[in-house]
Formats: C-alpha cells, sequence, structure tokens
C-alpha cells in the first residue's frame, strides 16, 4: 500500500466532467484505490463518492492505492491531478 498527499494543480482544465475523468483514470487499475480530504475518505472509482468529496485546485488530497499496480495507479492519478504531461 501506498499513500502520497498531492496538491490538486488542476482538474483538466477544459474537461467537462472532470471528477468523471478522474473517476476513469483510478478504474483503470485493478488496485483499491481511495481519495482523503477534509477528514472523508472515498472510493476513487465511485463517481458518486467523488463528487462529494469536493476537490478544487490548490487543495491538497491523499490519495492511497493498494494492489498488484498501485505504484503506475498513483503515477497517473498524480499526473491527472498535476496536469503532468506524460
Amino acid at each position: 500500500m501506498i499513500s502520497k498527499e498531492i496538491n490538486v494543480t488542476v482538474l483538466n482544465d477544459g474537461a467537462e466532467h472532470p471528477v468523471a475523468d478522474l473517476v476513469n483514470v483510478a478504474s483503470r487499475f485493478e488496485s483499491s484505490i481511495s481519495f482523503n480530504s477534509d477528514g472523508y475518505s472515498v472510493n476513487g472509482k465511485s463517481i458518486m463518492g467523488m463528487m462529494t468529496l469536493g476537490m478544487y485546485p490548490g487543495e491538497p488530497v491523499c490519495v492511497t492505492a493498494e494492489g498488484s499496480d498501485e505504484e503506475e495507479a498513483m503515477d497517473a492519478i498524480e499526473k491527472y491531478l498535476t496536469g503532468a504531461s506524460d
């Protein structure tokens, strides 16, 4: 299991549904993924859960990934949240 605090820089500016896009990124991986912010923890693969978390640019979020592809999942999520390109 790995956890990392990531400062949300962008939520894919220009995306029509950035939370849905983030859930799609998380769903590509077998690992369990959770997002924690302000004392709340939600399943990163649940659109309803992620919508309730309320992540905004400039705020930190703790991401936890656990499973066989956890490192790849964490890298992809961090790239999405920070706007880094491949």
